[in-house]
This record gives C-alpha cells, structure tokens and sequence, in this order.
C-alpha cells in the first residue's frame, strides 16, 4: 500500500535521473494508468508469508529530467482493492487489524525529494500516510522503458508498518513490507 505511492515517486526519478538528452522529450505530466502494478510481500518466519497486490489506485508525476529535483509525484491507492489470493486473508486485510477500511479509505504518497543515484534511477523520498499516520518514506526507482506517450518505471522499496499501527502478527510476521512496482505513466 505504500509502496504503490512510492512507485509513482519512482516513475518520476527515474525519468529525471536519465540522461537529460535521452529523456528531455519525457518532460511533462503524466497520469499513473490504471494497467500499472502494485504489488506487496510480508515474509513470515519459518518461509512463507502475505503475497498481494492492489487493483484500485490512481494519481500523476510532473518529470523535469533536465532538473530531476524539480520532479514530483502524487499517489493514491484504496487499500480496499487488495487481493491476496484467499478471501480469508483478504477480508483480515481490509479490517482494522491491518487497514481498517471503513475509517481510512484511502493510502497516500507525495514526493518531497527526488535525487538521482544512477543514469536511469533516482531515490524517491516523501510522506506516506496511511491509517491517519503520516511519515517520512523512501523509494528506489528504474526507467524500465518508454513507447509513445508512456513511459514505465519499476518501483520498489521496504515500508515498516508498525508505524502505521499495522503490526498485527509480528513477529511471526515481518514488520517490513516490500513493496514491488511497475508504474507506467500516460502523457497527460
């Protein structure tokens, strides 16, 4: 859930962190298209664990490759939508246990930094609020490629959810949770 809005940041370093003659016709505001992928794992002790991703999310990133830092990107994502594949396991997540649903509809990012660390990647920090609880987040993100008005960056980065008042199970359960992304945007 975090993650997702991490992934957002993401497709807007990596675009920034490119090299600024190769991406420079990138510069523009994009819509995070609804074919994008957010995905989560939660390990558990003994192998095993929570795999799922989330169906429901939306939001944009504005890229400046000339000026990566200039860069930003917004992200929501509806915790509501995760699939896990067994609707036990579903139905615990949207609960208050874990999400709480009903009282907190809806997880967001919003960039505050984005820093090249690479030719094609850039570290994405920002807040993340979920729960009520807003903190400070990091994510990692790659250009994974480009095709007319879309660009696409892959995502990843560990959230630790007790924070959150997420941390039902631990330490059975990990507190982290890894988040797996693949964000493609849409020229707005």
């Amino acid at each position: 859930m975090l993650k997702t809005l991490m992934v957002a940041a993401a497709l807007l370093l990596c675009a920034a962190v490119s090299n600024a003659q190769t991406l420079s016709d990138l510069r523009g505001l994009y819509a995070i298209a609804p074919s994008s992928e957010i995905t989560f794992s939660v390990g558990q002790v003994g192998g095993g664990g929570i795999k799922g991703r989330f169906s429901r999310f939306s939001g944009a990133f504005e890229l400046h490759p000339e000026n990566v830092a200039r860069s930003s990107v917004t992200f929501q994502l509806q915790p509501a939508s995760v699939s896990a594949g067994e609707p036990r396991v579903e139905n615990f997540l949207r609960s208050n246990a874990v999400f709480d649903v009903a009282a907190y509809p809806t997880i967001t990012f919003r960039s505050t930094s984005i820093r090249q660390d690479g030719p094609n990647s850039a570290v994405i920090e920002g807040s993340l609020t979920a729960r009520g609880i807003t903190r400070r987040e990091t994510f990692h993100a790659t250009l994974a490629g480009r095709q007319g008005n879309t660009v696409m960056f892959h995502v990843v980065g560990d959230v630790f959810r007790s924070p959150y008042g997420m941390d039902v199970g631990t330490p059975i359960y990990s507190n982290v949770v890894r988040f797996d992304m693949m964000l493609r945007g849409q020229r707005r």
